[in-house]
């Protein structure tokens, strides 16, 4: 069993996609990166917290590697815009990768090296050792599956059949 901690925009949608990806054994949502200790959904949106929106993605390294995991994770974001992912605009919607170990981050940069390739404007993910993690409050846990109509920026359908934790599961 392995983690990563994601920021792709609205932790809500990146929750919810990976929560669809075979090989994820568990998820929960969170704020990461900043100086404001244990901060609130209100204060994080203020964006002065320094927090990014994050998903923890915990998952089996026996079925899926932290390159698939990454490959899904940059179908789903614009990793050239700063600050800004779908309709969410400020610092906490920042797209990042954060690890706990120096050579998962090594790692990292080596993909990113290679999803650069892809892009002619520059990515501006940030990747680094995770500082810190609180967890958001409970009702921002699993909240599309709580309220299926809420917002979401994500497209769920770049998870392929064969991808997919339930292979039937349209969205």
């Amino acid at each position: 069993m392995d983690s990563i901690v994601l920021a792709g925009g609205c932790f809500w949608g990146v929750e919810a996609y990976f929560k669809r990806v075979k090989g994820v054994i568990g998820t929960r949502v969170g704020y990461a990166q900043g100086e404001k200790e244990n901060p609130t959904y209100k204060e994080v949106c203020e964006g002065d917290t320094g927090h990014a929106e994050v998903c923890d993605v915990i998952f089996d390294e026996n079925e899926i590697s932290l390159e698939k995991i990454l490959e899904h994770f940059f179908r789903i974001i614009d990793p050239t815009s700063l600050n800004r992912q779908g309709g969410d605009e400020g610092p906490q919607y920042r797209t990042g990768i954060y690890c706990n170990t120096n050579d998962r981050l090594e790692e990292i940069k080596e993909i990113i090296k290679e999803v650069q390739k892809k892009y002619e404007e520059k990515i501006v993910t940030e990747v680094d050792i995770l500082d810190i993690f609180y967890d958001a409050e409970e009702y921002h846990q699993e909240y599309l599956q709580k309220n299926p109509s809420g917002y979401c920026h994500v497209d769920f359908s770049l998870i392929k059949p064969e991808e997919r934790q339930n292979p039937i599961e349209n969205n």
